[in-house]
């Protein structure tokens, strides 16, 4: 489905942002299957490094738990699962994530998700001076101030980045 800049469906994410008075820039693209965050940062001329992936993983236990990363790194999950305090952590099966955060693959934001769980974000991304993150929808992303992610959410900055392994 092909969103209309001038039309954007009202996501769970876009409600909480202007619920908190959060301004954003909103940008719409064709999404392309499990293109990611490369696609974004090519439509839009992007430093994949500014484009922030927002992830559901689970600890050993099941606990779900989100955590915000670059585009162009990884989560290592044993710096993760250390971090935690758990025996391990992993990416959620793909319905578990949709289940847990209400967002389908693609499209998942850390705004509004459907289950409460905790937030973790790379440190490094709150220093940058504005990044681009998931609206709620496949083909919508949103350029937000990294001082807007730590109101809303209260993230818990975490160092677990790694070079990306695709």
């Amino acid at each position: 489905m092909k969103l209309d800049l001038n039309k954007l469906p009202v996501t769970p994410a876009l409600r909480i942002l202007r619920d908190a008075g959060v301004s954003y820039e909103a940008k719409v693209y064709d999404y392309v299957e499990r293109a990611g965050t490369t696609r974004i940062s090519e439509v839009f001329g992007l430093d994949e490094h500014r484009v922030i992936k927002t992830l559901i993983m689970e600890t050993d236990s099941k606990k779900p738990f989100v955590i915000l990363m670059h585009g162009d790194r990884s989560v290592s999950l044993k710096n993760m699962a250390r971090f935690l305090g758990v025996k391990s952590v992993m990416p959620c099966d793909p319905a578990q994530a949709e289940r847990n955060s209400g967002y389908k693959c693609g499209g998942t934001s850390p705004f509004g998700t459907r289950k409460k769980m905790p937030v973790y974000v790379e440190k490094s991304i709150l220093e940058l001076d504005s990044f681009y993150i998931n609206g709620g929808h496949r083909g919508l992303v949103l350029k937000l101030l990294p001082a807007d992610l730590s109101r809303v959410l209260s993230p818990v900055p975490v160092e677990v980045a790694i070079a990306s392994l695709d």
